[in-house]
């Protein structure tokens, strides 16, 4: 890591999140004469726990929302880099109320980009998913059209002003994700109750998405996605490892695939795979091929290359050992 934040002030937004306490404790452990932090959300309950948690005088607090134009510009006034994390990240959520993600992500994420383009902003690393690569459910389709807002602006900004985008996969102990649902399941000794036992899910640990977070800070380009490779296990795998590591023996019920959900994630699809930059740890890709050209989408084309995109089930498969192994470097067990 580069001592980029000497003297610097950053905003993270979502800041009292999974990643973005997570991302806080991160570059404060690393003493690099931040000037300030600023954690901006809208929920004054974990803003209140989090400032009870952490005494750093460096660390402020902004009350604010996303979706509120002029509270994201007020908040930006004096910023350096931009870590954008707020979002709405529920399957269910997004499912039944569709125009919240579009709210929050989509609408929310425009703000950053303008209030970013208005002030001296230099830097704005932003969020995102495997949910958004052909999406089937409506919190991936208002990441995927995240992403395309950020690349769309990315060709006309101030020239000071860098935008990147990270997109990643399932987050090991994440609010609402399987793992906690299954340690959960199994201290109460219930049966575990799985989708499909072949389902499988990319999995990777809050400190690797800070990594590839902090790769896209230090090496990202105007209108770069940049995406860490990561190894899977399938359901299945991962209920037998905290079966194992819990020694306990309880059934495996199996309910069926659920609304919104794909049985493989992927985080590059074949046409992104086919003009992504291979960078050995990481995928590079950038979008940003010309300004307002048409010619593109109607009289220019390319040779098709065949490719598959880059899948959960494509990936490195992590076996039960492995992948108990990497739940306790995750710190959820």
């Amino acid at each position: 890591m580069k001592n980029s934040f000497k003297n610097k002030n950053i905003l993270i937004t979502g800041g009292t999140g999974s990643f973005g306490k997570t991302f806080l404790n991160y570059i404060l452990k690393k003493h690099y004469d931040i000037k300030n932090v600023y954690i901006f959300s809208r929920d004054e309950k974990k803003q209140f726990d989090l400032r009870n948690q952490i005494t750093n005088p460096v660390v402020k607090f902004i009350i604010g929302d996303v979706r509120d134009y002029n509270s994201v510009l007020d908040a930006m006034q004096n910023i350096d880099y931009v870590f954008h994390a707020a979002a709405l990240k529920q399957v269910p959520s997004c499912e039944f109320f569709p125009l919240e993600a579009v709210k929050t992500n989509i609408l929310g994420t425009n703000n950053i980009l303008t209030s970013a383009n208005r002030t001296k902003v230099k830097k704005v690393v932003f969020l995102s998913t495997d949910k958004s690569v052909q999406p089937v459910n409506a919190m991936g389709m208002s990441k995927a059209l995240m992403e395309k807002v950020i690349v769309a602006k990315s060709r006309n900004i101030r020239k000071d002003l860098t935008l990147c985008i990270t997109r990643y996969g399932n987050v090991i102990g994440s609010r609402g994700s399987v793992i906690p649902t299954f340690i959960e399941q199994i201290k109460s000794n219930k049966n575990l109750t799985i989708t499909d036992p072949s389902m499988t899910r990319f999995m990777m640990t809050l400190d690797e998405a800070v990594q590839l977070v902090m790769y896209a800070f230090d090496y990202g380009k105007n209108g770069d996605i940049l995406i860490k490779k990561s190894p899977a296990a399938s359901i299945d795998t991962i209920a037998k490892a905290l079966l194992k590591y819990f020694k306990k023996k309880l059934s495996i019920k199996v309910i069926g695939t659920r609304q919104g959900e794909k049985k493989h994630e992927a985080l590059l699809s074949k046409e992104e795979k086919v003009i992504s930059e291979n960078l050995s740890k990481f995928y590079k890709v950038n979008l940003i091929n010309s300004k307002i050209d048409y010619t593109n989408f109607y009289s220019r084309g390319k040779k098709t290359q065949r490719v598959e995109e880059y899948r959960s089930d494509n990936t490195i498969q992590l076996d039960i050992n492995q992948t108990i192994n990497l739940i306790k470097k995750s710190g959820l067990i």
